[in-house]
């Protein structure tokens, strides 16, 4: 008979516990993702009126209407989404992360990532599984209206705008979240 260590253990139920999340996108498809994208996008434009410029002069962007992440010592987060490229969605990506230490809760949150550069969009997209990392530049405000292009440093090639969170977990942050390429 085998034994399951306590690491296993905890890794099982950290994976059954995101899976059974359901962060509300399921499998209904491309026209369930672009219509999550649209939603996003607008609250996004609605509450941060100056994230509009900021698509407008991106090579592309990355929308993740709704990334739910858990973690009890052992963590993780789950999401799906889209690329546009103008106003075309032109792939279909999902988000996961995984994480260790002392943490306790849940949250769900939608995030988009502005790609700057069209250097920064062809590394993404030619990327098997692109990880975001230390490089990328949030963009945060008190002032929803005060959020915009000039409050980021314009060399940054890759702004992510984090909002809509909800849960019991402080704080989102996206260093260390794998972005795969899906066929929805």
């Amino acid at each position: 008979m085998k034994h399951l260590s306590r690491r296993g253990f905890a890794l099982g139920v950290a994976a059954t516990s995101l899976a059974a999340c359901g962060n509300g996108i399921g499998s209904g498809g491309a026209a369930t993702i672009d219509a999550r994208v649209d939603t996003t996008l607008d609250a996004m434009y609605q509450a941060y009126p100056g994230t509009r410029d900021l698509a407008t002069r991106a090579a592309g962007v990355l929308v993740m209407p709704l990334v739910t992440e858990v973690g009890l010592g052992l963590g993780g987060s789950f999401g799906r989404g889209a690329l546009r490229v103008g106003p075309s969605t032109v792939d279909y990506y999902t988000a996961v992360a995984g994480s260790a230490g002392l943490q306790i809760g849940a949250q769900q949150f939608s995030h988009v990532l502005f790609f700057m550069t069209p250097e920064a969009l062809q590394q993404f997209r030619s990327s098997p599984g692109w990880a975001a990392g230390a490089d990328i530049e949030y963009a945060f405000s008190n002032q929803s209206e005060m959020l915009r292009a000039e409050t980021t440093t314009s060399l940054s090639p890759v702004i992510a705008v984090v909002f809509g969170q909800t849960g019991l977990r402080v704080g989102a942050t996206l260093e260390g979240t794998k972005y795969t390429r899906i066929i929805p």
